[in-house]
């Protein structure tokens, strides 16, 4: 039988070199909010003529909008990111736009004013805190049966922050030399991540609790490995077949839903890393009193702090 939650520490250290990278891209870089966070507009215009990105960012900076930001869609549009515009100052952007490329048709048009960004920012936290303490909740509740049943809640919530952490990161890398903005899309996906992955924590938290209650072995590390092998393939088939699903939604609805695709991309590769890697391995952790290998400079060795 594999030997999975042998290889524990190994896992720890592939999910702590990915949260580095991504704190240091928060860090370094930062995220590129959209207008949703920030306030601002957002304009998406289809020309009849070819235009090229790098003509349409001189000529906005020609209309006074310098800062603003160009995206090309798949559909062959342009998403024009400006401070806030009113349906004067919009008018008059059409209407430059058309005395240099010609006609042009507005597809779509959201402005934001900054007290409706400030409340979205505020409702978009309190959505994922709200999550984090009701998944906490129901699972300290559904294992009540098991011995130290809030354990399971705890590293379920810290197997989901692992993943809108790295995915933040991603992102803002991703915003840095694509110029992706993290949207209400994001927020939606990262929801969607929360309530996928805590589904995979599940099962196999489900099938560790039959077989504690089998009494397959008085070993609770040996517990956990026989529950991981046993469930591996679903885990892996269930995620793999999600996959292509958002990959056939990202090749054929195209940039409007760019955001949530790639969130959901990110969140079922490493939700399924999760899973299997990082919340049954810190059950494993907490039940041995592993905690002093995570910081192996303290004084008592880690021989005496797992008795």
């Amino acid at each position: 039988m594999f030997d999975i939650v042998g290889k524990r520490f190994s896992f720890f250290l592939i999910s702590a070199i990915l949260l580095l990278i991504s704190f240091i891209a928060l860090g370094t870089l930062g995220l590129k909010l959209g207008v949703e966070f920030t306030s601002g507009s957002m304009l998406t215009v289809d020309f009849e003529q070819t235009v090229t990105q790098d003509e349409l960012n001189q000529e906005l900076a020609n209309l006074g909008y310098s800062n603003s930001i160009v995206q090309r869609t798949g559909a062959g549009d342009y998403l024009i990111r400006t401070k806030e515009l009113t349906t004067e100052d919009k008018d008059k952007l059409e209407a430059g736009l058309s005395a240099r490329f010609g006609k042009l048709t507005e597809t779509q048009f959201d402005s934001v004013s900054p007290l409706i960004a400030t409340e979205t920012a505020r409702n978009a936290a309190i959505a994922v805190l709200v999550a984090s303490v009701g998944i906490l909740l129901y699972l300290t509740w559904a294992f009540r049966r098991m011995p130290h049943p809030v354990r399971y809640g705890t590293c379920a919530v810290i197997a989901l922050l692992h993943d809108a952490i790295i995915a933040l990161g991603i992102f803002a890398i991703l915003g840095a030399f694509l110029n992706w903005e993290v949207n209400l899309m994001f927020i939606t996906g990262i929801l969607t991540v929360i309530g996928y992955s805590v589904n995979n924590i599940v099962v196999i938290f489900d099938r560790i609790r039959e077989n504690t209650q089998m009494g397959v072995s008085g070993d609770f590390a040996v517990v956990v490995n026989n529950s991981l092998v046993e469930t591996l393939s679903r885990s892996l088939n269930t995620s793999f077949t999600t996959l292509i699903t958002v990959l056939a939604i990202m090749f054929f609805v195209g940039a409007t839903i760019q955001n949530f695709v790639v969130v959901l991309m990110i969140g079922i590769i490493v939700g399924t890393f999760d899973s299997i890697c990082v919340a049954p391995m810190l059950l494993v952790v907490w039940d041995k009193k592993e905690w002093r290998r995570f910081i192996p400079w303290l004084s008592l060795p880690a021989s005496k702090a797992t008795k």
